[in-house]
């Protein structure tokens, strides 16, 4: 019998929430680790993340870094239920909305998290409080943006659950976590937000992640 797929990370990124909660959709058994203590990064994890990217994975013997990879090699490996589309059309949808995750709404949205919530309160660093500003600044274009293409009813694409909700709703739950979550002021996105967080694997995600401190 294969051993659960280990996941290196802590929920509280938003990469390793996504590959977490795409595993709960699958269906997949998974176990989160640790992958450094205050003496260092572990051996094992660097044996799959030689660059210290979180997250990184080790599927009995496979080993592989970065979310999107992560996500790309489950659905192939684990096809059922698929997640990301076959279809032409439909797939390049879904990884657009991935990419709008990590590199439009994340390079945002981490700006405020590290500096405010990652460095002062768990690192025990100073953060920046000019670049979280700057985070902030950047937020409301891709956050309208979202906006206008939530469908009042279904998911983002069309009436498929993908890999696109399961995205974008990690960056927009940090997002939260720092006082720029969905609200009324975009009711569409709020709505959709809602019915991702009904998803029992989402609440079995958030079970995963600790409270931050004070």
């Amino acid at each position: 019998m294969a051993e659960p797929i280990v996941i290196y990370g802590a929920v509280l990124s938003p990469f390793v929430r996504k590959v977490a909660f795409f595993a709960e959709e699958k269906g997949l058994a998974y176990d989160i680790r640790r992958f450094r203590s205050a003496d260092g990064f572990f051996p094992e994890f660097l044996a799959c993340s030689p660059f210290r990217k979180i997250p990184a994975i080790d599927d009995n013997g496979y080993t592989l870094c970065d979310s999107s990879a992560i996500v790309a090699y489950l659905d192939a490996q684990y096809p059922h239920p698929a997640l990301i589309p076959s279809d032409p059309r439909a797939r390049g949808k879904v990884i657009w909305f991935d990419e709008y995750m990590d590199t439009i709404l994340a390079s945002a949205g981490l700006k405020i998290l590290f500096n405010r919530v990652v460095g002062p309160k768990l690192l025990k660093v100073p953060g920046n409080e000019e670049i979280a500003r700057q985070g902030e600044a950047e937020l409301p274009r891709p956050l309208d943006w979202l906006e206008s293409v939530v469908p009042e009813s279904g998911w983002l694409i069309g009436d498929r659950f993908t890999l696109a909700d399961i995205s974008v709703a990690c960056m927009v739950h940090t997002l939260g976590l720092v006082g720029f979550g969905p609200s009324s002021e975009r009711p569409r996105t709020l709505a959709w937000f809602d019915r991702v967080a009904a998803r029992p694997a989402w609440q079995a995600v958030m079970a995963h992640e600790m409270p931050l401190p004070a």
